[in-house]
């Protein structure tokens, strides 16, 4: 008897047409068909001559065939006489021992900057992501990474408007002057002002369109990450606002900046006693598994979420909005992508928020 066993490190994503298996080691997933799903189940509890007997001749075929995926994408192998026991399940338990992990802040002066440093330490929080719609010279990002020159910060991600300054000069006096920068976008350029050749200690990218800050929340395709800790943080919490903290233009400490709903601000409380305040965490374990619609999507654990934009038409016991993102074209349902500014079911969330 021959016995087929699931790698540990492979998900198997049910979806209400098709499945999604991810290979968490190798940071891929492939789409399939769902009565790959049921085999896959069927495996888990049956030898495979067993299985295969239960079908027809045609059918067998078809299972053969997908043995053979199975095992060329390396999901898998078989053991003869039973199932290999040196392969347990894969934990999804979610530890992260930050009480913060990012802060998105939409810049507006460097004193904020300064402001928080403490509770950045305090909160052991690993990420800062500015947004700024004003120019920043190579002086006021050195500024801006020296602040957190001692920091339990790991790393400093910019969004910029680009400028005639930035040129060749100005990205190697970034390259020797920070160490928390990894990651600078300079957005509205209309022409590269030089070929990236060389390797910088941060990854640079120059953005011909415009970024606003409320082009937050698209969900796409090449915004989906097969990465192990971005996965089982999925499947145990909400994808985009769990352990994150904002701040918006005007100093007022939200779950998200482009969220409603205020805690405070940063020039009369603390990001700790924001933190504290009923309701900040509300939606920190709102899962897509209880988000109408994404509950039923395959790629519900690989996608993020968005609770600033929804198309505002669910809600739980809670009084959480379980809306499906409004930004997402996607349709579990028939497995198709449309642009979702133009489904005119979305045309009254779109109207709310233009106002």
């Amino acid at each position: 008897m021959k016995y087929f066993n699931l790698f540990s490190n492979i998900l198997v994503t049910k979806g209400a047409g098709r499945i999604l298996i991810s290979d968490l080691q190798r940071n891929v997933s492939e789409l399939y068909p769902l009565e790959l799903y049921d085999l896959i189940e069927e495996l888990k509890n049956h030898c495979i001559e067993n299985i295969i007997d239960d079908y027809d001749e045609e059918s067998q075929v078809i299972i053969n065939e997908y043995l053979n995926i199975l095992l060329q994408n390396e999901y898998g192998f078989i053991t003869e006489d039973n199932w290999d026991e040196n392969f347990p399940a894969l934990s999804y338990e979610y530890d992260e021992p930050s009480i913060l992990t990012e802060i998105f802040i939409e810049f507006s002066e460097i004193s904020v900057l300064k402001k928080i440093k403490q509770s950045v330490e305090n909160l052991r929080i690993k990420h800062l992501v500015l947004y700024s719609t004003k120019r920043f010279t190579a002086e006021d990002i050195i500024e801006i990474d020296q602040i957190f020159a001692t920091s339990v910060l790991s790393g400093i991600e910019i969004f910029s408007p680009f400028h005639e300054d930035v040129n060749k000069l100005f990205v190697n006096t970034l390259h020797k002057n920070t160490e928390r920068l990894y990651n600078i976008v300079f957005y509205s350029c209309e022409k590269r002002p030089f070929r990236i050749q060389d390797e910088f200690r941060f990854n640079l990218y120059f953005a011909e369109e415009e970024v606003k800050i409320s082009s937050c929340g698209k969900v796409d395709l090449k915004y989906f990450n097969t990465n192990i800790s971005k996965v089982t943080e999925a499947v145990n919490h909400n994808s985009c606002l769990h352990k994150k903290i904002g701040i918006d233009i005007d100093g007022n400490i939200k779950n998200c900046p482009l969220m409603a709903e205020s805690f405070g601000n940063i020039n009369n409380i603390s990001l700790e006693d924001a933190l504290i305040k009923p309701g900040f965490k509300k939606y920190w374990n709102l899962t897509k598994d209880k988000v109408e619609i994404c509950k039923d999507c395959e790629f519900r654990y690989v996608c993020t979420d968005c609770r600033a934009y929804t198309e505002r038409n669910q809600t739980n016991n809670e009084g959480l909005d379980t809306s499906k993102p409004l930004k997402c074209g996607y349709d579990p349902y028939t497995g198709k992508w449309e642009t979702w500014s133009k489904n005119p079911l979305k045309q009254k969330a779109i109207s709310f928020y233009k106002q």
